[in-house]
């Protein structure tokens, strides 16, 4: 209670103090010279394409159950099961003992795969489209342009938004930061205790300590969904219909389709995250390895 309290004062507290800070007359010139929206190439394509609506839907339905089997390898103190790889297979390599792990981590990586695979299809799809001039900082002026935006979003009087055509410069950098950094550091970091690790690497081993990726992992986690959050209300509340045609109908409209599709897509999520639970994953499971109590 207290810390909900807390927060709503710090809110009220950025948003009464953007708010006076619009009404000075540099930050006026300033906002208006700098609106928000940072130079992109004149080739820039405009609108969404098709697979970039399905690699959306992927990457949701992807990243919500790696983050709970996640959350589960992180805390949970007795595991439903145990699963050992198959000696000098996908899942332990040549040269690796095959490591026994909770059925969670299992779980956890097998999706990580899925999700690995889908991000390198969208990259491929991405710079073969030309639509990375979308989401890549290609000027300087993204740093002041992300500042004007800042103090618009905390003023709750928001930069005209067109996604359409053209990202601000604040949702460019948050889409670089996903696609390129956080993206990548949740895979290095992840990779070194998982059951892909080289065990007989020990220069490498001893160069990048397991601790190192741990101290990583989870802030990285936090990111996703700290992100996830924020994209998910700024998608209703600047414009919801509309931005959910863009992102599930590849479609600049206003009707009701891309929110029907939105609303069937968390019902799959939901029957997915239903059948995480062991009795429906410990059969699959058995077929890639040794299952153990």
């Amino acid at each position: 209670m207290v810390i909900t309290a807390a927060l709503v004062v710090v809110a009220l507290a950025v948003v009464l103090g953007a708010r006076w800070l619009r009404t000075l007359e540099g930050v006026q010139e300033f906002i208006a010279t700098y609106d928000g929206h940072a130079s992109q190439p004149a080739t820039a394509p405009a609108g969404m394409p098709w697979w970039l609506g399905w690699q959306h839907f992927f990457n949701m339905f992807l990243i919500v159950l790696i983050i709970r089997t996640g959350l589960q390898v992180r805390t949970e103190r007795k595991p439903p099961g145990y699963w050992t790889a198959k000696k000098d297979s996908f899942f332990s390599p040549k040269g690796n003992t095959p490591k026994k792990v909770s059925l969670s981590q299992w779980l956890h990586q097998s999706l990580d795969v899925l999700w690995v695979l889908n991000g390198i299809i969208f990259v491929v799809l991405l710079f073969a489209t030309g639509h990375w001039m979308r989401i890549v900082p290609t000027s300087w002026d993204v740093f002041p342009n992300m500042v004007s935006g800042a103090i618009q979003y905390a003023s709750l009087d928001w930069p005209t938004e067109n996604g359409w055509v053209h990202y601000n410069a604040l949702q460019v950098m948050a889409y670089f930061t996903t696609v390129f950094i956080a993206a990548p550091l949740a895979i290095i970091s992840g990779l070194r205790f998982s059951t892909w690790w080289p065990e007989r690497a020990e220069k490498l081993t001893k160069a990048y300590p397991v601790e190192w990726a741990r101290a990583v992992h989870f802030p990285v986690m936090l990111y996703f969904v700290a992100f996830t959050i924020v994209h998910v209300f700024l998608v209703f509340f600047t414009g919801a219909l509309r931005n959910l045609n863009h992102m599930y109908t590849s479609r600049d409209v206003v009707d009701w389709w891309g929110l029907v599709i939105f609303l069937v897509s968390l019902v799959v999520i939901a029957a997915a995250w239903f059948l995480t639970q062991p009795m429906f994953t410990t059969p699959i499971a058995a077929r890639t390895g040794k299952i153990s109590k």
